[in-house]
Parts: C-alpha cells; sequence; structure tokens
C-alpha cells in the first residue's frame, strides 16, 4: 500500500511476504499440519482470500492455551509494528512479545499516527516498505483528555470509557495475536451470521497487506478492567480479507472477517449476542465508535467510545470517512455502529477503525463497508 503509517495500520509486519497466489479453484483438502492459505473467487480486486488457521481441536486448544494471563498482559497493539521495526527489523530483539528497553523508549508516544510531510505537516503518500522511525509530530503533543465519563452516554465525544453495559459491552472484544513471535492486541465485535461464530475487525489485524497472516489468534468478548474474560475466549477457524488487502495493504479494504471456533460447545453468537452489520449504507450520518485503545493515555483494560457524525477523507487519500475520536492503538478494529441505542448497547455495524493521520490526531478513519466487505462477510457466514 502507499498509504503513510495508520495509527491502526498493518505496517510491514516483518518478514516473508505471502501473498497467496490467485487460482481458479480452492485446493482440495490439505494435510492437518499447519495453517493453510487458500483464494476463493468473487470479482477483481473484491476478491475474497482465505486462510485456514486453527483447524483441529487440538490446535485451537494450543492457541487458547497460549494466552497466559502474563502474555496477554505483556502484547502490544499491533498499529506499534511500524514504529518498532522502523524498517529494520527492529523486532529481532523480542522475545515472548516482550520489547527491551531501549526498544520500548521508541515507541513509547501520546499515539502512534500516520507519517506526515516533515516540510509541509500535510499527510501525504510514502511507501509502506522501509517507512522510517520519525519522532513525535507536534500533533501527537497535543494535551489529552481526562476521559471521565458520565453516567449517561453522550451523542458527542472524542473518547470516554462506556460505563453503560448492555451488548456492546459483551460483542465487542480484544484481539490476541503473534507476529514473528511478538504478541499483538486490536479490538473486534461479534455480528449477527449463519454460523454464530463470526467477528468484524480491521484486515491489519489479521493479516500485513501482502506479508503475513497473524498467528494464535484469539477473540475475547467482554475483556474486563482486571483482564476478566467472563464470556471465555475463541480462536479463529479462518480468517477472510479482500484481495485488495492482501495484495497491495488498500486502506480502503482495511477490513476482515474471522469465523471462530466454538468455546466449551458454545458459539460466540450463543454466549456474548451479536450485532448487526451493513454494507452500502448511505455515507455520514451519527456513529458510535468502540474499542480497546492500549496506548496512552489509554492502557487497554477498558471499552472506549467515540460519538459523532462522520466526514470524508480531507486528503482524499482513500474512501475512508472520519470520526472524532482520540482512541489510540489497540482500538484498530473495533465496530463503528450506526443506529445506535444507548439504552440497550445495539447498533448496526457500518465501519471501523482504521487510522489515523497525525496532523490531526483527533479523527479517526474507518473504512467504507461496501461490496467487497459483504463479499467477506458472506464467505465467513457459512465457513
Amino acid at each position: 500500500m502507499t498509504l503513510s503509517i495508520p495509527l491502526l495500520v498493518a505496517a510491514p509486519l516483518l518478514a516473508g511476504l505471502m501473498g497467496p497466489a490467485l487460482l481458479g479453484a480452492v485446493p482440495g483438502p490439505q494435510q492437518d499440519d499447519g495453517p493453510v492459505t487458500t483464494p476463493v473467487h468473487t470479482a477483481e480486486r473484491d476478491r475474497v482470500v482465505e486462510h485456514v488457521a486453527a483447524r483441529t481441536a487440538a490446535e485451537q486448544r494450543r492457541v487458547l492455551d497460549y494466552w497466559t494471563p502474563q502474555r496477554m498482559a505483556r502484547a502490544l497493539p499491533i498499529d506499534l509494528l511500524d514504529i518498532v521495526t522502523g524498517g529494520e527489523r527492529l523486532l529481532d530483539g523480542l522475545s515472548g512479545g516482550t520489547l527491551n528497553r531501549t526498544t520500548r523508549q521508541l515507541i513509547d508516544v501520546d499515539a502512534v499516527t500516520k507519517v506526515v510531510g516533515a516540510k509541509t505537516g500535510l499527510a501525504q503518500r510514502v511507501p509502506r516498505q522501509g517507512t522510517p522511525l520519525l519522532p513525535r509530530t507536534a500533533a501527537s503533543k497535543l494535551p489529552m483528555p481526562s476521559h471521565q465519563s458520565a453516567a449517561k452516554p453522550s451523542a458527542s465525544t472524542i473518547g470516554a470509557r462506556w460505563i453503560t453495559g448492555g451488548a456492546v459491552a459483551r460483542t465487542t472484544g480484544r484481539v490476541f495475536m503473534t507476529v514473528r513471535g511478538a504478541d499483538f492486541v486490536c479490538s473486534a465485535s461479534t455480528v449477527r451470521s449463519a454460523n454464530k461464530d463470526v467477528v468484524v475487525t480491521a484486515g491489519h489485524c489479521v493479516k500485513d497487506g501482502a506479508g503475513e497472516w497473524a498467528e494464535n489468534w484469539t477473540f475475547v468478548p467482554g475483556y474486563g478492567t482486571g483482564g476478566e474474560q467472563p464470556f471465555g475466549r475463541y480462536a479463529a477457524r479462518r480468517m477472510f480479507v479482500a484481495e485488495a488487502w492482501s495484495r497491495e495493504g488498500d486502506d480502503d479494504y482495511d477490513v476482515a472477517m474471522v469465523a471462530l471456533a466454538t468455546s466449551g460447545g458454545r458459539h460466540v453468537a450463543d454466549a456474548v449476542g451479536t450485532q448487526e452489520i451493513a454494507f452500502n449504507a448511505p455515507r455520514g450520518g451519527q456513529v458510535f465508535g468502540f474499542g480497546y485503545p492500549a496506548d496512552p493515555p489509554y492502557n487497554g483494560g477498558h471499552l472506549v467510545y467515540c460519538a459523532g457524525r462522520l466526514k470524508d477523507d480531507p486528503h482524499g487519500q482513500t474512501r475512508d470517512q472520519g470520526l472524532g475520536c482520540d482512541m489510540t492503538a489497540g482500538s484498530s478494529g473495533g465496530p463503528w455502529m450506526a443506529g445506535f441505542d444507548a439504552a440497550t448497547g445495539n447498533g448496526t455495524i457500518t465501519s471501523l477503525s482504521s487510522f489515523k493521520y497525525s496532523d490531526d490526531p483527533r479523527t479517526m478513519y474507518g473504512p467504507y463497508l461496501g461490496d467487497a466487505a459483504k463479499a467477506l462477510f458472506n464467505a465467513a457466514q457459512h465457513a
């Protein structure tokens, strides 16, 4: 992709480009000795690319057992990956998801945001691969609010803790994953589906564009402030992204659908409920966005929300829409809902948290869910 580093970015996840070749038919049965990537046809850039993750019960158990409380606590927002690597494989110094002190200092920023031109201060296109580590921008030094929540949810806020409960507090959760031995976090939401197993998240929370797929992918709905997991945890069975994301990392396609395995014999939809999802919805309008931001001033332990009206990308680099929101890295993939009812916590997902520009750290951008996203959903709900 050619866009600069996203706040919620799928930066080059280090090594080994694994963009699958697009074939005329899905391959036949394969060995159960590891993840398998297979392409599924729709049409051109909207074509669905599927990755088989934890296929067997034994593999799913291994994934769930991997996530000890210590590993979950150490996991970093995947949005920091480009900053960590700086295009120079600094992740080679990681061990079990733990950063050494020197590397940690490099990424101790208020908000990880898009790279801007040093002279103009405007967001601009730069190559994804090998983007150098940059110092904080002036924009990222803006003071952050205290994030104290009112008892009644507000229809306009750039960031507050969600303390009202309702369905959204169960259907939204944290995602934990591993990339080249380092552990990361994102956000996701359940959606109503035929198989009762589907969650929606950002494409970069599943696959690094033309790079590799995430491993040990696990969804924890209703994640608690003390690391509680009241509804269990769910390993990914299959992952779906669009060809335009898999081959190019195009931000317009920064969407993924994941079909989960059951937990304790229960489908995730039966355990926590679901949200509706809409495709090709009218642009603009009022939305509520949710997620688990983990970079300062947040710590990843609370469900946070933003609310307001959408606007188009002022730089014209994407078809994404912007929402006033100061959520930071870790909120990637969190759902944006139209028609949201604060009393019940139900709404209709029309987008999700994807990236920010560094000259505007208080606006989050999310992809438009069109035909490509619909194809992903249809593939996932029948997986």
